[in-house]
């Protein structure tokens, strides 16, 4: 059990906790520190050139011609009968999917985020009621990368004919409704139809290589009308990612079904404008979502493996992209190699990242001052600090939108000692779907929230209304009496309108890693009001931590699995605050929620602004 701090000489933890003025960014904020320095933006790779691959003036004129509807056979061979519908190529796609789920399907379940679902009893229907992971699932064809990973393609190839067999009975040209029920329904969202066709072309040895011909002369039929209908669709999708997996599976059909090189120009023009869009400089995605980021890296990395099985190089374009895409995510791995929780993630596991990036080919290091993307990465020693320093992503980029600006999490040694809930986007599995919302609010980040609203509203949908619009970040390297440290300083305006305060934050972190010093501030934003408002301000403790709370209610300490020990002390000069521990919850990388505890300092404080400094130290 964690034992309580001595209250004794408490005060004495926080003596030099930074102070701040409200007046600028920039002032100084400690007695102790001798000099600083602006830290210069961390290296971010830019793409000089988004334009569609160069190409002579027969091509262009094919890829005009193929866009405004001249098909394929009559651009490629005017005078001969179309071809035959075939694979041109087999892929070999090194990135490998998640072999637990594999064994599953082949013991006749699918396994989404944590929950089983029987083959025999999954509705494949256009009508049926999914959950979002489950609609990916199983008309995105996401399992094929899971069965193939479980085994060698011999013993998985019956259980892939069967689950492709009743989905077809359901969606396929001989299903009820035939060709006026193709592109209804959930089957012919762009995303889905996208992923669908890429993974039949990648994983086509596991459908394609049975006894039964005329499902294989079935599935190429699909997919070559797939391909069509995404040649007219594939702009019509949901958000930019959706369309991105849209164009992938264009190009590579273009690679990969014969007369397919009118369709290749089209879709690589596509593909490289809508990455553009996708993507800010830094390479991180504009829906700010590590999930995201993950599913466009995967997609490029079978992409390219598409092209290598066509012997083709990619457009520079393209493959520079994948080497944007990888810095960022990397920024977002805590010590044990998982992922933090943001903007609708879960702790996505050490192993499902390192396989990415080894299949990606890609070896960086991670951005630490990710100005667009907007996740701040400090270290110091073993310590890892991510602080969420932007503004939510706009409506129409956001998925699992949350109201999280000036959050962090922190790891020490590869435990996870501060952390958000997360795992809004995997609602729909073990994730109860009436949870996802609360999961995406402010309160369930370790961060400041005023009267118990959101810093930006979170709406039904996944999306995010009014709030920060915003955030100042100052950023400098430390020299203090008694070393170094990394000090972060960023502010939000989202309580701004509603109750004329906005929110400050400061973060020190010392070299060595041992202590990290913070101190939320409220700072007018014009004129002061009159009166007191509800503050509080959470700090999600990491799982397996058992914490024990001081008899004055001022600090707490914190007992790790491994046996270390940190303490947590607020500064008596909160008075308006009191410390507590509530019940709080956390989503693991396999999308189960799991039962952890959070302090909360929460109080009244007087609507002219206020100021809470606190201390987490390592003790032993």
């Amino acid at each position: 059990m964690a034992l309580p701090l001595d209250d004794s000489g408490a005060d004495a933890l926080v003596a030099g906790l930074p102070r701040a003025a409200p007046a600028a960014l920039s002032d100084e904020t400690a007695e102790d520190m001798t000099a600083s320095e602006v830290l210069e933006p961390g290296r971010s790779l830019v793409l000089s050139d988004l334009a569609p691959p160069s190409l002579g003036a027969g091509e262009r004129l094919i890829r005009l011609a193929y866009r405004l509807g001249v098909s394929s056979s009559t651009l490629t061979s005017p005078f001969n009968k179309p071809a035959r519908t075939r694979l041109l190529a087999t892929v070999k796609c090194p990135l490998q999917g998640d072999r637990a789920a594999g064994v599953a399907l082949r013991a006749g379940h699918f396994l989404v985020h944590g929950v089983k679902a029987p083959i025999a009893q999954m509705d494949f229907s256009p009508s049926a009621r999914l959950t979002p992971p489950f609609e990916r699932m199983i008309h995105g064809f996401a399992w094929l990368g899971d069965l193939a990973a479980s085994a060698p393609r011999e013993q998985c190839a019956p259980t892939a004919e069967r689950i492709v067999s009743a989905w077809l009975a359901q969606n396929g040209p001989n299903a009820k409704g035939g060709n006026r029920a193709a592109g209804k329904g959930p089957a012919w969202n762009v995303e889905h139809a996208g992923n669908r066709l890429l993974n039949w072309l990648v994983y086509a040895p596991l459908i394609l290589s049975g006894q039964k011909e005329q499902l294989r002369g079935e599935v190429l039929a699909v997919a070559a009308r797939t391909a069509r209908w995404l040649d007219r669709n594939v702009t019509r999708a949901d958000d930019g990612l959706g369309e991105v997996t849209g164009w992938c599976a264009i190009t590579a059909a273009g690679l990969l079904l014969p007369e397919g090189k009118p369709r290749r120009l089209f879709g690589e023009a596509g593909l490289v404008r809508a990455l553009g869009e996708l993507v800010a400089d830094d390479g991180g995605v504009l829906s700010r979502s590590p999930i995201a980021q993950m599913e466009a890296i995967a997609l490029l990395v079978k992409l390219a493996a598409c092209y290598r099985a066509a012997e083709r190089d990619p457009p520079r374009a393209i493959d520079a992209m994948l080497h944007l895409l990888v810095p960022p995510l990397l920024a977002l791995m805590h010590g044990d190699g998982g992922l933090g929780s943001w903007q609708g993630a879960g702790a996505v596991r050490v192993d499902r990242v390192a396989a990415l990036i080894e299949a990606s080919g890609v070896r960086t290091r991670p951005l630490k001052d990710i100005r667009q993307w907007g996740y701040q990465r400090l270290t110091g020693g073993k310590t890892i600090l991510q602080v969420d320093a932007a503004p939510p992503p706009r409506a129409r980029h956001a998925r699992s939108g949350c109201a999280s600006t000036l959050a962090f999490e922190m790891s020490c040694e590869g435990r996870r000692i501060i952390v958000n809930c997360g795992g809004a986007a995997f609602a729909g599995g073990q994730v109860p779907v009436r949870i996802e919302q609360g999961l995406r609010a402010t309160a369930a980040h370790s961060t400041l929230a005023l009267d118990n609203a959101n810093s930006t509203a979170v709406l039904i949908g996944g999306k995010l209304g009014k709030g920060v619009e915003e955030v100042e970040v100052d950023r400098r390297l430390l020299e203090l009496a008694n070393g170094k440290a990394s000090r972060l300083e960023a502010s939000h305006d989202g309580y701004a309108a509603r109750y004329g305060l906005v929110h400050r934050r400061i973060l020190i972190l010392r070299d060595d890693g041992s202590e990290l010093r913070g101190e939320d501030l409220l700072v007018p934003a014009g004129k002061g009001k009159r009166g007191k408002i509800d503050f509080a301000i959470r700090f999600h403790i990491g799982l397996g931590i058992e914490l024990g709370l001081s008899d004055d209610k001022k600090g707490a300490g914190l007992a790790l699995p491994d046996g270390t020990y940190w303490q947590f002390r607020i500064a008596s000069t909160s008075a308006e605050g009191e410390l507590g521990i509530e019940e709080s919850l956390w989503v693991d990388g396999q999308g189960r929620p799991q039962p952890i505890q959070q302090l909360v300092l929460q109080g009244m404080t007087s609507r002219g602004g206020g100021s809470f400094s606190w201390l987490l130290k390592k003790i032993g």
